[in-house]
């Protein structure tokens, strides 16, 4: 609605992507990835598919295609990054391959590794943005905010040991925990929309007042980004946004 888009949402089964998928199912995914206006991960557990996913953020990542990723989604920029940038061909989570030798994602250090159940980070918890950060396009939808609080639901994390060397690859952790020490966002400055975040905004979306990681990552597909942030800024947002903001093109898949 903030867009005045037409969003048509396509499913992509992510195992379909990967290179031992049946050929029409893999030529199917391929299209359905390579045509969309916007590529969006969301959370989940398991490994099934998850190739698939790190396959479509390179896409998206490298043919700057606005991302999404939520959760399990956020980490699989990271090891996407960590293998295809940085170069630690290995990089992987622990919750997919317990045996990797470059675990990028690792459980908290408060989980229980053999009992999980009620052992989640759940709830409203704070993210604060970084010194410098003051470029990234998230946080310009916030309206500048230095805190927010969203809504968690998740047992690994980035190991904040490789944080410096994906840093220092261009991956840029703009929101981190209060303790500075749990990574939340992550952007790539470069990029029209590379977003990840380990929190779940859908919890405090609403129609009216829709998300900021889902507004953000609609109205780049869309092509508005630049005004829907301008109106954020400005606190002049409406329930409905003019209908040329995106050079005419009224619908966007993603």
């Amino acid at each position: 609605m903030r867009c005045g888009k037409k969003l048509n949402l396509i499913w992509v089964e992510a195992e379909h992507l990967e290179d031992d998928a049946k050929p029409t199912e893999f030529h199917k995914a391929w299209h359905d990835v390579c045509t969309a206006d916007g590529i969006l991960v969301p959370g989940g557990f398991g490994d099934r598919g998850t190739e698939g996913m790190i396959a479509a953020a390179k896409w998206a990542r490298t043919n700057k295609t606005p991302y999404l990723g939520i959760c399990l989604g956020m980490q699989i920029a990271v090891i996407e990054f960590a293998r295809n940038v940085c170069g630690i061909t290995s990089a992987n989570s622990v919750e997919l391959d317990a045996n990797a030798s470059d675990k990028v994602i690792i459980y908290m250090p408060e989980i229980d590794k053999v009992n999980l159940g009620g052992t989640m980070r759940l709830g409203l918890r704070p993210t604060e943005f970084q010194p410098g950060s003051e470029w990234s396009r998230l946080r310009k939808l916030y309206g500048e905010k230095t805190e927010v609080h969203e809504r968690h639901r998740h047992r690994y994390e980035v190991n904040p040991e490789y944080v410096d060397r994906l840093h220092s690859g261009g991956l840029e952790f703009v929101g981190k925990d209060d303790k500075g020490e749990r990574m939340e966002i992550v952007e790539i400055k470069d990029h029209p929309w590379y977003v990840g975040v380990q929190f779940h905004p859908e919890y405090l979306s609403r129609v009216l007042a829709p998300s900021k990681s889902y507004l953000g990552f609609v109205a780049a597909a869309a092509g508005c980004l630049d005004k829907i942030t301008e109106d954020c800024l400005n606190a002049e947002l409406t329930n409905s946004v003019d209908g040329d903001l995106a050079n005419g093109v009224n619908s966007v898949t993603i």
